[in-house]
């Protein structure tokens, strides 16, 4: 399979009519190699417009969602970043890529060890990986300047609105099947905040569990 040009038409075809138009967010799809992320024998349908299933159950979100967030999120390179729910470790990677550094926390131990093999082998460095339950936030390391979730909620989770500074933006899917909205929530003040709808989609849930205190490590 010729990836380069698979790659190509997934930003031609499916993030482009997305309304994904900042080039340093184009250019960095083709920078960071998404077939690298994906379980072996999904690397053919790495670029195709579905939420791919990971190892332990979990999915990728569509490119063209994962484009979008980042764009919508306006990432800068001095932004500390929570993501919750690290999945493959791609979104970790594309988030990485744009900010200081990504603080990532994710239930499954294991997919997170996968995660953390991946970000190595894209010579990805300014990741901390967490085994833990995200969904409340990582207050040992908040405020965020950026909050990324990597599945749907029925609700905003308040901790993590919490946990931005102020400028802090929130990239959150919220509501039920089969529609739901992207939003981005951004602290103005220490008691006010903003919401801007993005798009409709429909994901899967973010996997929850009761609070429990996460270990981490470093590379």
């Amino acid at each position: 399979m010729n990836f380069e040009q698979a790659r190509f038409n997934m930003v031609e075809q499916q993030i482009r009519p997305w309304d994904v138009l900042d080039t340093s967010i184009l250019d960095l799809l083709f920078h960071v190699k998404r077939e690298d992320f994906v379980p072996e024998d999904k690397r053919t349908l790495a670029f195709t417009d579905v939420q791919l299933p990971l190892e332990n159950g979990c999915t990728m979100l569509e490119p063209k969602v994962e484009a979008r967030l980042l764009q919508d999120l306006q990432v800068k390179a001095s932004d500390k970043v929570l993501e919750v729910g690290t999945g493959s470790g791609y979104m970790t990677a594309l988030l990485a890529a744009v900010s200081q550094h990504v603080y990532s926390v994710d239930l499954d131990a294991e997919q997170s060890q996968r995660a953390a093999a991946n970000l190595k082998t894209a010579g990805i460095r300014n990741v901390t990986l967490s085994v833990g339950n995200g969904i409340d936030g990582l207050a040992s390391q908040a405020p965020f300047d950026v909050i990324f979730l990597g599945g749907s909620v029925p609700v905003v989770p308040e901790a993590l609105k919490a946990q931005l500074a102020v400028g802090g933006r929130l990239a959150v899917i919220v509501g039920d099947a089969p529609v739901m909205i992207a939003k981005i929530i951004t602290r103005v003040s220490e008691s006010a905040y903003q919401e801007s709808v993005s798009f409709d989609t429909n994901i899967a849930r973010l996997q929850q569990l009761d609070a429990i205190e996460p270990s981490r490590f470093s590379f």
